[in-house]
């Protein structure tokens, strides 16, 4: 497996998502999305993989003007709003290849393998 959660270290669905692989002796990688975000490629990997933007979205986000400004632009330009401010997201996102998660999911993470 080659996990990797995005997240921030403020989150407590992040800290448990680690706290999960941690207690599984499964090793991680951590990226803090204060610090460095996903890449284009990362984000529409994680977007195929978890149905669609709406799945991703978190809607009790502190960033509720981006918020609603990504929901109401056009579909076309959606993805570059979200990644110029990720912080609209649902943490943790949790990227197994080409599997992912949105959210605190470990029934999802314990049938990875």
């Amino acid at each position: 497996m080659n996990i990797q959660i995005f997240g921030t270290n403020k989150c407590f669905d992040t800290k448990k998502a680690m706290r999960f692989f941690k207690e599984r002796n499964i090793k991680y990688q951590f990226i803090d999305m204060q610090e460095k975000g996903m890449s284009k490629g990362e984000y529409i990997s994680v977007k195929q993989a978890v149905g669609g933007l709406d799945a991703m979205l978190d809607e009790k986000c502190r960033e509720q003007d981006a918020l609603a400004l990504i929901q109401y632009i056009a579909k076309e330009d959606q993805d570059e709003k979200v990644l110029e401010n990720q912080k609209v997201l649902k943490t943790p996102v949790v990227r197994n290849g080409k599997q992912a998660t949105v959210g605190f999911c470990p029934d999802i993470w314990k049938e990875w393998n």
